[in-house]
């Protein structure tokens, strides 16, 4: 961070992608705004086909996706608009209600204490009272005995969507990131990549509203595809040091460069605040 960043508190965002969330988003983003009131929020609306945008409470921004990309292009959608809003932290809250908006300082306090480059709040981590399906449960077992036998890391809730990123995440991120199911992935590309990793036990509400993005049917198939995937994450090299502007070192000899968010941004459509109650982009 600048020198002049360090006299003023960091701009912080907090991302909600949402596919279907008509029942729960609404609620959730005036719980944001009541209990972060410093924070900003935009919703990612990922192609939904109900009213989920028009349940969005007026002065939140909406970026509207045009058909659904999945959670991966949702949120590589919310921390673009981050980075080029020049935010030194994002905060990936899911738009199904389960995340509460109390812990989010939490994360970010992790953060700006500086013990962490990404921060995941975890449901396992110490006791709990999270319930599981017996399916999800053995597969979060196996996602984390991969995870630690590929990084060294034993993190309990590899899968977790609730997330906070400094300024250097979202820079990365911004300019890649996993699709379809990204979240363990993230994980060891990161360590791969010389960030550091940190997770926190949070409070999660069980899921009472709109349909998860990971069927209990395709349970089998999901951990192939992502046990796969982290395989090939091991020759992978998602952040060349030539495609971000800026200079930042790796621990592990992969490149990973910062842009300074302070140049001019290079989407013209992106360079002002969305409209309140309308989407920031067509």
């Amino acid at each position: 961070m600048r020198a002049a960043d360090q006299d003023r508190p960091p701009r912080c965002l907090v991302i909600v992608p949402v596919y279907n969330e008509r029942d729960s988003i609404g609620r959730l983003v005036r719980h944001l705004h009541r209990a972060l009131p410093d924070y900003d929020v935009v919703v990612i609306d990922d192609g939904s086909t109900d009213d989920t945008a028009r349940q969005v409470p007026p002065g939140t921004a909406v970026v509207r996706l045009p058909f659904n990309l999945g959670i991966g292009g949702a949120m590589q959608t919310g921390y673009r608009y981050a980075a080029l809003h020049g935010y030194d932290i994002a905060v990936q809250c899911d738009g199904d209600g389960q995340h509460r908006p109390s812990e989010v300082l939490r994360l970010v306090k992790l953060l700006q204490d500086g013990q962490a480059d990404l921060v995941i709040g975890s449901r396992f981590l110490g006791t709990t009272t999270y319930r599981q399906t017996f399916v999800r449960k053995c597969g979060a077992w196996v996602l984390r005995l991969i995870i630690r036998m590929l990084t060294g890391l034993d993190i309990t809730d590899c899968t977790s969507g609730f997330r906070a990123g400094n300024r250097r995440v979202i820079e990365a991120f911004a300019h890649w990131y996993p699709e379809d199911y990204p979240e363990p992935e993230i994980i060891l590309l990161l360590q791969r990549a010389g960030f550091k990793i940190a997770e926190l036990p949070v409070r999660m509400r069980q899921r009472k509203a709109g349909s998860s993005s990971i069927s209990l049917l395709s349970g089998l198939f999901y951990i192939i595809k992502v046990t796969t995937c982290l395989l090939l994450d091991l020759v992978r090299q998602p952040w060349p040091a030539a495609k971000i502007e800026g200079a930042s070192s790796s621990s592990e000899g992969v490149g990973v460069k910062v842009r300074d968010v302070s140049q001019t941004d290079p989407a013209d459509d992106w360079s002002q605040p969305a409209a309140a109650g309308r989407a920031a982009t067509q």
